[in-house]
Protein backbone atom coordinates (compact mmCIF):
# COMPACT_ATOMS: atom_id res chain seq x y z
CA UNK A 1 0.00 0.00 0.00
CA UNK A 2 0.71 3.00 -0.48
CA UNK A 3 1.83 5.86 2.49
CA UNK A 4 -1.30 7.06 3.94
CA UNK A 5 -1.19 10.98 3.31
CA UNK A 6 -0.94 12.27 6.62
CA UNK A 7 -3.77 14.30 8.94
CA UNK A 8 -4.02 17.38 9.76
CA UNK A 9 -4.68 16.82 13.37
CA UNK A 10 -4.92 20.28 15.56
CA UNK A 11 -3.92 22.12 12.84
CA UNK A 12 -5.84 25.19 10.96
CA UNK A 13 -3.71 27.17 8.80
CA UNK A 14 -5.08 26.47 5.27
CA UNK A 15 -1.63 27.59 3.40
CA UNK A 16 0.40 25.09 5.70
CA UNK A 17 -1.89 22.06 5.23
CA UNK A 18 -1.79 22.50 1.36
CA UNK A 19 2.20 22.93 1.30
CA UNK A 20 2.95 20.12 3.66
CA UNK A 21 0.88 17.73 1.88
CA UNK A 22 -1.68 17.32 4.91
CA UNK A 23 -5.24 15.67 4.08
CA UNK A 24 -7.76 18.60 2.96
CA UNK A 25 -11.39 17.65 2.63
CA UNK A 26 -12.06 20.14 -0.43
CA UNK A 27 -14.72 22.31 0.45
CA UNK A 28 -14.33 25.15 -2.01
CA UNK A 29 -17.37 24.40 -3.10
CA UNK A 30 -19.17 26.13 -0.80
CA UNK A 31 -16.99 28.85 -0.51
CA UNK A 32 -16.87 29.69 -4.31
CA UNK A 33 -21.14 29.69 -3.73
CA UNK A 34 -20.86 32.19 -0.93
CA UNK A 35 -18.30 34.43 -2.21
CA UNK A 36 -19.32 34.47 -6.19
CA UNK A 37 -22.84 33.92 -5.83
CA UNK A 38 -25.86 36.01 -5.43
CA UNK A 39 -24.40 39.66 -4.63
CA UNK A 40 -24.66 39.03 -1.05
CA UNK A 41 -21.11 40.08 0.75
CA UNK A 42 -21.14 39.90 3.91
CA UNK A 43 -22.72 36.82 6.39
CA UNK A 44 -22.71 35.63 9.31
CA UNK A 45 -22.20 31.37 10.50
CA UNK A 46 -22.04 30.19 13.93
CA UNK A 47 -20.96 26.43 14.76
CA UNK A 48 -19.73 25.00 17.96
CA UNK A 49 -16.11 25.01 19.00
CA UNK A 50 -13.80 23.11 17.29
CA UNK A 51 -15.71 22.32 13.80
CA UNK A 52 -13.37 23.66 11.28
CA UNK A 53 -14.38 27.30 11.56
CA UNK A 54 -10.60 28.82 12.02
CA UNK A 55 -9.45 26.29 8.70
CA UNK A 56 -12.58 27.95 7.03
CA UNK A 57 -11.55 31.05 8.33
CA UNK A 58 -8.27 30.63 6.70
CA UNK A 59 -9.22 29.39 3.25
CA UNK A 60 -11.21 32.27 2.30
CA UNK A 61 -8.31 33.86 3.45
CA UNK A 62 -6.09 32.15 0.99
CA UNK A 63 -8.83 32.74 -1.67
CA UNK A 64 -8.68 36.84 -1.17
CA UNK A 65 -5.46 36.73 -1.34
CA UNK A 66 -5.01 35.30 -4.27
CA UNK A 67 -3.21 32.16 -3.74
CA UNK A 68 -4.79 30.41 -6.44
CA UNK A 69 -1.68 28.07 -6.44
CA UNK A 70 -2.86 26.45 -3.29
CA UNK A 71 -5.74 25.22 -4.94
CA UNK A 72 -4.76 22.87 -7.28
CA UNK A 73 -7.00 20.36 -7.64
CA UNK A 74 -9.79 21.88 -5.83
CA UNK A 75 -13.29 22.63 -6.81
CA UNK A 76 -12.49 26.32 -6.94
CA UNK A 77 -9.61 26.50 -8.83
CA UNK A 78 -11.57 25.01 -11.54
CA UNK A 79 -14.09 27.72 -11.91
CA UNK A 80 -14.54 30.98 -13.04
CA UNK A 81 -13.04 32.87 -9.46
CA UNK A 82 -11.06 35.64 -10.67
CA UNK A 83 -8.02 35.07 -8.38
CA UNK A 84 -8.34 39.17 -7.63
CA UNK A 85 -6.15 40.47 -4.78
CA UNK A 86 -7.37 42.44 -1.79
CA UNK A 87 -5.94 43.50 1.18
CA UNK A 88 -7.18 41.17 4.04
CA UNK A 89 -7.44 41.80 7.85
CA UNK A 90 -8.11 38.59 9.78
CA UNK A 91 -9.33 39.21 13.39
CA UNK A 92 -8.54 35.91 15.59
CA UNK A 93 -10.45 36.87 18.98
CA UNK A 94 -9.84 33.16 19.94
CA UNK A 95 -6.21 34.68 20.64
CA UNK A 96 -5.73 37.17 24.07
CA UNK A 97 -6.71 38.15 27.88
CA UNK A 98 -10.68 38.06 27.74
CA UNK A 99 -11.45 36.27 30.66
CA UNK A 100 -10.12 39.08 32.66
CA UNK A 101 -12.34 41.81 31.61
CA UNK A 102 -12.93 44.52 29.58
CA UNK A 103 -10.12 46.51 29.32
CA UNK A 104 -7.76 43.76 29.15
CA UNK A 105 -10.22 42.59 25.73
CA UNK A 106 -9.39 46.09 24.62
CA UNK A 107 -5.87 45.43 24.48
CA UNK A 108 -6.20 41.97 23.08
CA UNK A 109 -8.16 43.72 20.15
CA UNK A 110 -5.74 46.24 19.32
CA UNK A 111 -2.95 43.77 20.03
CA UNK A 112 -4.46 41.98 16.91
CA UNK A 113 -5.23 44.82 14.98
CA UNK A 114 -1.57 46.03 15.00
CA UNK A 115 -0.96 42.66 13.76
CA UNK A 116 -2.95 43.11 10.45
CA UNK A 117 -1.67 46.64 10.15
CA UNK A 118 1.80 45.15 10.25
CA UNK A 119 1.45 42.42 7.77
CA UNK A 120 -0.29 45.25 5.82
CA UNK A 121 2.36 47.65 5.87
CA UNK A 122 -0.12 50.35 7.55
CA UNK A 123 0.98 52.03 10.80
CA UNK A 124 -2.02 52.93 13.00
CA UNK A 125 -2.53 55.50 15.66
CA UNK A 126 -2.12 53.49 18.92
CA UNK A 127 -3.64 56.72 21.12
CA UNK A 128 -7.06 56.21 18.95
CA UNK A 129 -9.98 54.46 20.16
CA UNK A 130 -10.54 50.92 18.90
CA UNK A 131 -13.37 51.53 16.62
CA UNK A 132 -11.43 54.33 15.06
CA UNK A 133 -8.12 52.19 14.63
CA UNK A 134 -9.94 49.55 13.00
CA UNK A 135 -11.76 52.09 10.52
CA UNK A 136 -8.68 53.63 9.79
CA UNK A 137 -7.34 50.08 9.26
CA UNK A 138 -9.96 49.31 6.36
CA UNK A 139 -9.70 52.40 4.88
CA UNK A 140 -6.02 52.69 4.35
CA UNK A 141 -5.36 49.39 3.39
CA UNK A 142 -8.19 50.29 0.27
CA UNK A 143 -6.28 53.03 -0.08
CA UNK A 144 -2.67 51.58 -0.51
CA UNK A 145 -4.21 48.41 -2.27
CA UNK A 146 -6.36 49.83 -4.81
CA UNK A 147 -8.45 47.08 -4.09
CA UNK A 148 -11.57 46.62 -1.54
CA UNK A 149 -10.47 44.79 1.70
CA UNK A 150 -11.89 41.48 3.32
CA UNK A 151 -12.82 41.34 6.62
CA UNK A 152 -12.79 37.95 8.48
CA UNK A 153 -13.49 37.37 12.07
CA UNK A 154 -12.53 34.10 14.11
CA UNK A 155 -14.62 33.31 17.13
CA UNK A 156 -16.10 36.93 17.18
CA UNK A 157 -17.66 35.65 20.43
CA UNK A 158 -14.60 34.30 22.69
CA UNK A 159 -14.52 37.69 24.31
CA UNK A 160 -18.16 37.70 25.57
CA UNK A 161 -18.15 33.72 26.46
CA UNK A 162 -15.29 34.07 28.49
CA UNK A 163 -16.87 36.64 30.61
CA UNK A 164 -20.36 35.37 30.16
CA UNK A 165 -20.25 34.34 34.24
CA UNK A 166 -19.12 38.02 35.14
CA UNK A 167 -22.31 40.14 34.83
CA UNK A 168 -20.87 43.57 35.11
CA UNK A 169 -17.47 42.89 32.79
CA UNK A 170 -19.72 41.07 30.05
CA UNK A 171 -22.12 44.21 29.65
CA UNK A 172 -19.18 46.39 29.41
CA UNK A 173 -17.12 43.87 26.68
CA UNK A 174 -20.89 43.49 25.05
CA UNK A 175 -21.35 47.48 24.84
CA UNK A 176 -17.40 47.73 23.58
CA UNK A 177 -18.05 45.16 21.08
CA UNK A 178 -21.17 46.30 19.79
CA UNK A 179 -19.32 49.68 18.92
CA UNK A 180 -16.44 47.98 17.16
CA UNK A 181 -18.16 45.45 15.05
CA UNK A 182 -20.10 48.36 13.81
CA UNK A 183 -17.49 49.62 11.65
CA UNK A 184 -17.80 46.14 9.42
CA UNK A 185 -21.57 48.16 8.54
CA UNK A 186 -20.49 51.30 8.54
CA UNK A 187 -17.66 50.11 6.10
CA UNK A 188 -19.44 48.32 3.51
CA UNK A 189 -18.52 50.90 0.45
CA UNK A 190 -14.99 50.14 1.30
CA UNK A 191 -15.44 46.23 1.76
CA UNK A 192 -15.30 43.28 -1.04
CA UNK A 193 -16.58 40.82 1.83
CA UNK A 194 -17.05 40.08 5.58
CA UNK A 195 -17.66 37.05 7.27
CA UNK A 196 -18.12 36.80 10.95
CA UNK A 197 -18.10 33.36 12.49
CA UNK A 198 -18.65 32.02 16.32
CA UNK A 199 -20.46 29.34 18.69
CA UNK A 200 -23.31 31.87 19.24
CA UNK A 201 -25.40 35.03 18.29
CA UNK A 202 -26.11 37.29 21.29
CA UNK A 203 -28.88 39.69 18.98
CA UNK A 204 -31.33 41.74 19.85
CA UNK A 205 -29.92 44.66 22.32
CA UNK A 206 -26.69 43.02 22.24
CA UNK A 207 -23.73 42.85 19.67
CA UNK A 208 -25.73 42.14 16.84
CA UNK A 209 -27.87 45.07 17.02
CA UNK A 210 -25.46 47.24 14.80
CA UNK A 211 -24.89 44.35 12.20
CA UNK A 212 -28.36 43.94 11.09
CA UNK A 213 -26.76 43.70 7.34
CA UNK A 214 -25.27 40.40 8.19
CA UNK A 215 -26.89 37.81 6.33
CA UNK A 216 -26.74 34.76 8.87
CA UNK A 217 -26.12 31.08 6.67
CA UNK A 218 -25.93 29.18 10.42
CA UNK A 219 -29.83 27.19 9.30
CA UNK A 220 -28.83 27.75 5.47
CA UNK A 221 -29.14 24.49 3.88
CA UNK A 222 -27.20 25.13 0.54
CA UNK A 223 -24.21 25.81 3.56
CA UNK A 224 -25.13 22.80 6.14
CA UNK A 225 -22.05 20.81 4.72
CA UNK A 226 -19.74 23.78 4.76
CA UNK A 227 -17.61 22.95 7.93
CA UNK A 228 -17.71 19.47 9.55
CA UNK A 229 -17.81 16.09 7.07
CA UNK A 230 -19.87 14.24 5.69
CA UNK A 231 -20.59 10.57 5.14
CA UNK A 232 -19.44 10.60 1.37
CA UNK A 233 -16.47 12.67 2.31
CA UNK A 234 -15.08 10.42 5.24
CA UNK A 235 -15.69 7.37 2.27
CA UNK A 236 -13.93 9.05 -0.24
CA UNK A 237 -10.98 10.74 1.66
CA UNK A 238 -10.54 8.85 4.25
CA UNK A 239 -10.44 5.85 2.68
CA UNK A 240 -7.31 4.59 3.13
CA UNK A 241 -7.59 5.04 7.23
CA UNK A 242 -10.87 3.04 7.06
CA UNK A 243 -9.36 0.20 5.51
CA UNK A 244 -6.58 0.55 8.21
CA UNK A 245 -8.50 0.45 11.02
CA UNK A 246 -11.88 -2.21 9.82
CA UNK A 247 -10.06 -5.12 10.93
CA UNK A 248 -10.27 -4.39 14.40
CA UNK A 249 -13.88 -3.66 14.29
CA UNK A 250 -15.19 -6.45 12.86
CA UNK A 251 -14.65 -5.22 8.74
CA UNK A 252 -15.50 -1.96 7.10
CA UNK A 253 -19.25 -2.08 7.18
CA UNK A 254 -19.36 -2.28 11.04
CA UNK A 255 -16.50 -0.18 11.49
CA UNK A 256 -18.45 2.62 9.16
CA UNK A 257 -21.33 2.24 11.69
CA UNK A 258 -19.49 2.48 14.57
CA UNK A 259 -18.18 6.14 13.35
CA UNK A 260 -21.63 7.15 12.13
CA UNK A 261 -22.57 6.35 15.23
CA UNK A 262 -19.86 7.76 17.57
CA UNK A 263 -18.86 10.62 15.77
CA UNK A 264 -21.59 12.28 13.11
CA UNK A 265 -25.12 13.69 13.38
CA UNK A 266 -24.43 17.13 13.60
CA UNK A 267 -27.29 18.54 11.51
CA UNK A 268 -27.59 22.27 10.41
CA UNK A 269 -30.71 22.57 8.78
CA UNK A 270 -33.93 21.96 7.66
CA UNK A 271 -32.01 19.39 5.17
CA UNK A 272 -31.18 15.94 6.26
CA UNK A 273 -27.00 16.42 5.97
CA UNK A 274 -25.92 15.19 9.01
CA UNK A 275 -22.14 15.80 9.11
CA UNK A 276 -18.96 14.33 11.68
CA UNK A 277 -17.26 16.49 14.08
CA UNK A 278 -13.80 16.84 12.47
CA UNK A 279 -11.62 17.28 15.42
CA UNK A 280 -12.79 13.70 17.14
CA UNK A 281 -12.60 11.96 13.71
CA UNK A 282 -9.17 13.11 13.08
CA UNK A 283 -8.10 12.17 16.27
CA UNK A 284 -10.08 8.77 16.06
CA UNK A 285 -7.87 7.90 12.70
CA UNK A 286 -4.97 9.15 14.30
CA UNK A 287 -5.37 6.21 17.25
CA UNK A 288 -7.81 4.20 15.91
CA UNK A 289 -9.15 4.53 19.59
CA UNK A 290 -12.92 5.63 19.84
CA UNK A 291 -12.46 8.35 22.82
CA UNK A 292 -14.70 11.71 23.40
CA UNK A 293 -11.98 13.64 21.74
CA UNK A 294 -13.95 16.84 21.40
CA UNK A 295 -16.13 16.57 24.18
CA UNK A 296 -12.62 16.20 26.28
CA UNK A 297 -11.24 19.42 24.61
CA UNK A 298 -13.23 21.69 26.31
CA UNK A 299 -16.49 21.85 28.23
CA UNK A 300 -17.77 25.23 29.32
CA UNK A 301 -18.78 25.07 33.19
CA UNK A 302 -21.43 27.86 32.89
CA UNK A 303 -23.78 25.15 30.70
CA UNK A 304 -24.16 22.87 33.32
CA UNK A 305 -24.19 25.81 35.71
CA UNK A 306 -27.12 26.87 33.61
CA UNK A 307 -28.98 23.53 33.58
CA UNK A 308 -29.10 23.73 37.48
CA UNK A 309 -30.17 27.56 37.85
CA UNK A 310 -32.85 26.68 35.00
CA UNK A 311 -34.01 23.33 36.87
CA UNK A 312 -33.77 21.90 33.51
CA UNK A 313 -34.69 18.43 33.50
CA UNK A 314 -32.35 16.35 31.52
CA UNK A 315 -34.72 14.03 30.37
CA UNK A 316 -36.39 16.52 28.70
CA UNK A 317 -33.31 17.52 26.60
CA UNK A 318 -33.80 14.72 24.19
CA UNK A 319 -36.33 15.25 21.46
CA UNK A 320 -37.18 18.67 22.26
CA UNK A 321 -39.20 20.72 20.10
CA UNK A 322 -38.23 24.48 19.44
CA UNK A 323 -38.83 26.92 17.35
CA UNK A 324 -36.07 28.90 14.84
CA UNK A 325 -36.65 31.94 16.77
CA UNK A 326 -35.10 29.80 20.10
CA UNK A 327 -32.03 29.47 18.17
CA UNK A 328 -31.72 33.39 18.33
CA UNK A 329 -32.24 33.65 22.09
CA UNK A 330 -28.67 34.65 23.12
CA UNK A 331 -28.13 37.12 25.85
CA UNK A 332 -27.39 37.85 29.49
CA UNK A 333 -30.75 38.74 30.05
CA UNK A 334 -32.10 36.13 28.12
CA UNK A 335 -30.09 33.11 28.63
CA UNK A 336 -32.28 29.71 27.29
CA UNK A 337 -30.11 26.85 28.50
CA UNK A 338 -31.78 24.36 25.45
CA UNK A 339 -30.99 27.00 22.49
CA UNK A 340 -27.36 27.27 23.97
CA UNK A 341 -26.61 23.57 24.21
CA UNK A 342 -27.75 23.89 20.72
CA UNK A 343 -25.24 26.41 19.92
CA UNK A 344 -22.50 24.88 21.90
CA UNK A 345 -22.59 21.73 20.07
CA UNK A 346 -24.18 19.48 22.82
CA UNK A 347 -27.40 19.52 21.39
CA UNK A 348 -28.41 19.33 17.43
CA UNK A 349 -31.28 18.94 14.57
CA UNK A 350 -32.64 15.35 14.50
CA UNK A 351 -35.91 16.41 13.14
CA UNK A 352 -38.03 19.34 10.72
CA UNK A 353 -41.57 19.21 10.33
CA UNK A 354 -42.25 21.19 7.26
CA UNK A 355 -46.13 21.95 8.88
CA UNK A 356 -45.41 23.16 12.57
CA UNK A 357 -41.84 24.69 11.49
CA UNK A 358 -40.55 23.17 14.76
CA UNK A 359 -36.98 21.63 14.92
CA UNK A 360 -36.71 18.59 17.18
CA UNK A 361 -33.36 18.26 19.40
CA UNK A 362 -31.42 15.71 20.60
CA UNK A 363 -28.14 14.55 21.35
CA UNK A 364 -25.73 14.38 18.00
CA UNK A 365 -24.32 10.54 18.66
CA UNK A 366 -22.87 8.92 21.22
CA UNK A 367 -19.68 10.49 21.88
CA UNK A 368 -21.83 13.49 23.05
CA UNK A 369 -24.46 11.69 24.83
CA UNK A 370 -21.90 9.64 27.07
CA UNK A 371 -19.31 12.08 27.82
CA UNK A 372 -22.73 15.17 29.15
CA UNK A 373 -23.93 12.02 31.12
CA UNK A 374 -20.26 11.37 32.59
CA UNK A 375 -20.07 15.46 33.20
CA UNK A 376 -23.53 15.88 34.71
CA UNK A 377 -22.61 12.58 37.04
CA UNK A 378 -20.13 15.10 38.35
CA UNK A 379 -21.68 18.15 38.36
CA UNK A 380 -25.34 17.13 38.27
CA UNK A 381 -25.44 14.33 40.98
CA UNK A 382 -22.36 15.60 43.13
CA UNK A 383 -20.30 12.09 43.28
CA UNK A 384 -16.47 12.21 43.29
CA UNK A 385 -14.30 11.48 40.07
CA UNK A 386 -12.85 8.54 41.86
CA UNK A 387 -16.66 7.60 42.50
CA UNK A 388 -17.47 7.75 39.56
CA UNK A 389 -14.67 6.04 37.39
CA UNK A 390 -14.81 2.96 39.87
CA UNK A 391 -18.58 2.48 39.05
CA UNK A 392 -18.25 2.68 35.11
CA UNK A 393 -15.37 -0.01 35.06
CA UNK A 394 -17.99 -2.50 37.22
CA UNK A 395 -21.08 -1.71 35.83
CA UNK A 396 -19.86 -2.29 31.84
CA UNK A 397 -18.42 -5.62 33.26
CA UNK A 398 -22.14 -6.92 35.12
CA UNK A 399 -24.39 -5.44 31.84
CA UNK A 400 -22.29 -6.76 29.24
CA UNK A 401 -22.17 -10.24 31.36
CA UNK A 402 -25.55 -10.11 32.12
CA UNK A 403 -24.89 -10.33 35.80
CA UNK A 404 -28.40 -8.44 36.74
CA UNK A 405 -27.92 -9.02 40.27
CA UNK A 406 -24.30 -7.28 40.22
CA UNK A 407 -25.39 -4.50 38.09
CA UNK A 408 -27.81 -3.61 41.45
CA UNK A 409 -26.22 -4.71 44.28
CA UNK A 410 -22.39 -3.67 43.33
CA UNK A 411 -22.36 -1.00 41.07
CA UNK A 412 -25.90 0.67 41.68
CA UNK A 413 -26.98 1.04 44.90
CA UNK A 414 -23.07 1.84 46.18
CA UNK A 415 -23.01 4.54 43.44
CA UNK A 416 -26.61 6.15 44.51
CA UNK A 417 -25.47 5.99 47.85
CA UNK A 418 -22.44 8.72 47.19
CA UNK A 419 -25.00 11.15 45.84
CA UNK A 420 -25.85 13.84 48.74
CA UNK A 421 -29.54 13.97 49.93
CA UNK A 422 -30.10 17.06 50.20
CA UNK A 423 -30.21 16.41 46.07
CA UNK A 424 -33.04 13.53 46.13
CA UNK A 425 -36.60 14.90 45.20
CA UNK A 426 -39.78 13.25 45.83
CA UNK A 427 -40.81 12.84 42.47
CA UNK A 428 -40.12 9.37 40.17
CA UNK A 429 -38.74 11.50 37.45
CA UNK A 430 -35.51 12.46 39.49
CA UNK A 431 -34.85 8.92 40.41
CA UNK A 432 -35.38 8.08 36.52
CA UNK A 433 -32.74 10.81 35.68
CA UNK A 434 -30.09 9.32 38.01
CA UNK A 435 -30.37 6.28 35.81
CA UNK A 436 -30.66 7.95 32.74
CA UNK A 437 -27.49 9.37 33.44
CA UNK A 438 -25.51 6.14 34.91
CA UNK A 439 -26.54 4.18 31.70
CA UNK A 440 -25.75 7.00 28.83
CA UNK A 441 -22.29 7.28 30.58
CA UNK A 442 -21.82 4.04 29.62
CA UNK A 443 -22.58 4.58 25.99
CA UNK A 444 -24.84 2.53 25.44
CA UNK A 445 -27.65 2.45 23.94
CA UNK A 446 -29.88 3.73 26.44
CA UNK A 447 -33.33 5.60 26.21
CA UNK A 448 -35.58 7.04 28.59
CA UNK A 449 -39.15 7.66 28.73
CA UNK A 450 -39.80 5.42 25.43
CA UNK A 451 -43.39 6.02 24.15
CA UNK A 452 -44.96 3.20 22.74
CA UNK A 453 -48.69 2.35 21.72
CA UNK A 454 -49.45 0.74 25.25
CA UNK A 455 -47.87 3.46 27.51
CA UNK A 456 -44.10 4.86 28.18
CA UNK A 457 -40.92 2.68 29.20
CA UNK A 458 -39.13 4.38 32.19
CA UNK A 459 -35.79 3.11 30.63
CA UNK A 460 -34.34 0.57 27.80
CA UNK A 461 -30.39 -0.26 27.67
CA UNK A 462 -28.74 -2.57 25.36
CA UNK A 463 -25.69 -4.26 24.94
CA UNK A 464 -24.65 -6.09 21.99
CA UNK A 465 -25.82 -9.74 23.87
CA UNK A 466 -28.53 -8.26 26.41
CA UNK A 467 -31.82 -5.54 26.22
CA UNK A 468 -32.40 -4.48 30.62
CA UNK A 469 -35.91 -2.29 30.65
CA UNK A 470 -36.41 -0.86 34.14
CA UNK A 471 -40.06 -0.01 35.32
CA UNK A 472 -39.11 2.58 38.78
CA UNK A 473 -41.57 3.40 41.23
CA UNK A 474 -41.37 5.60 44.46
CA UNK A 475 -42.70 4.79 47.66
CA UNK A 476 -44.90 1.88 46.09
CA UNK A 477 -43.37 -1.70 45.35
CA UNK A 478 -41.45 -3.41 42.96
CA UNK A 479 -43.52 -6.42 41.91
CA UNK A 480 -45.99 -3.50 40.49
CA UNK A 481 -43.16 -1.95 38.77
CA UNK A 482 -42.91 -5.98 36.96
CA UNK A 483 -46.15 -6.17 36.18
CA UNK A 484 -46.29 -3.18 34.38
CA UNK A 485 -43.76 -4.42 31.89
CA UNK A 486 -46.21 -7.32 31.43
CA UNK A 487 -49.22 -5.54 31.17
CA UNK A 488 -47.66 -2.86 28.73
CA UNK A 489 -45.90 -5.14 26.59
CA UNK A 490 -42.91 -2.92 26.62
CA UNK A 491 -40.42 -5.99 25.60
CA UNK A 492 -42.42 -7.06 22.64
CA UNK A 493 -40.85 -5.07 19.75
CA UNK A 494 -37.10 -6.62 21.09
CA UNK A 495 -38.50 -10.10 21.24
CA UNK A 496 -36.61 -12.11 18.00
CA UNK A 497 -33.70 -9.61 18.13
CA UNK A 498 -31.73 -12.85 19.43
CA UNK A 499 -30.75 -10.94 22.32
CA UNK A 500 -31.02 -12.22 25.93
CA UNK A 501 -34.33 -10.03 28.02
CA UNK A 502 -34.68 -8.68 31.23
CA UNK A 503 -37.71 -6.92 32.70
CA UNK A 504 -36.64 -5.20 35.90
CA UNK A 505 -38.60 -3.58 38.55
CA UNK A 506 -37.31 -0.90 41.10
CA UNK A 507 -38.52 0.73 44.25
CA UNK A 508 -37.06 3.26 46.03
CA UNK A 509 -37.51 4.32 49.62
CA UNK A 510 -37.82 8.50 49.86
CA UNK A 511 -37.05 8.77 53.23
CA UNK A 512 -34.37 6.05 53.24
CA UNK A 513 -32.83 7.84 49.97
CA UNK A 514 -32.46 4.00 48.63
CA UNK A 515 -33.66 1.18 46.42
CA UNK A 516 -35.68 -0.30 48.62
CA UNK A 517 -36.54 -3.57 46.73
CA UNK A 518 -35.89 -4.58 43.05
CA UNK A 519 -36.96 -7.63 41.01
CA UNK A 520 -36.34 -9.24 37.53
CA UNK A 521 -36.90 -11.77 35.37
CA UNK A 522 -35.65 -13.03 32.21
CA UNK A 523 -37.47 -13.56 29.39
CA UNK A 524 -37.70 -16.42 27.77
Amino acid sequence: MDKIINLPVGRQVFEDIRTENLLYVDKTQYIYELIAGSGIKQFFMSRPRRFGKTLLCWTLDAVFSGRKELFEGLVIEKSDWNWEKHPVIRLDMSAGSFSKGVTAAEKSIKAILRKNAKKLGIKLHTKDELPNQFQRLIEESVEKYGQKAVVIVDEYDNPLLSVIENEKEFKKVREMLRDFYKIIKAEENNLRFAFLTGVTKFSKVSVFSALNNLTDITLDQHFSGICGITQEELEQDFTDYIDKYAVNYNGRENYLEELKDFYNGYRFSKSELTVYNPFGLLNHFNSGEFNAYWFESGTPNFLINLLNNQKVDILTLKNKKVTEDNFRKYDLENMAAIPMLYQAGYLTVSDYNNESKNYTLDYPNTEVRSAFSDELAVKYLKVSGETKDSFIANISEYLFSGDVNSVIELAIKPFMAEIPNNLAIRHEQYFQTIFHIIFNMLGLKCRSEVSTATGRIDSIVETPKYVYCFEFKLNKNAEEALAQIDTKEYLTPYVGTGKTLFKIGVNFNYDERKIEKWLYEKVE
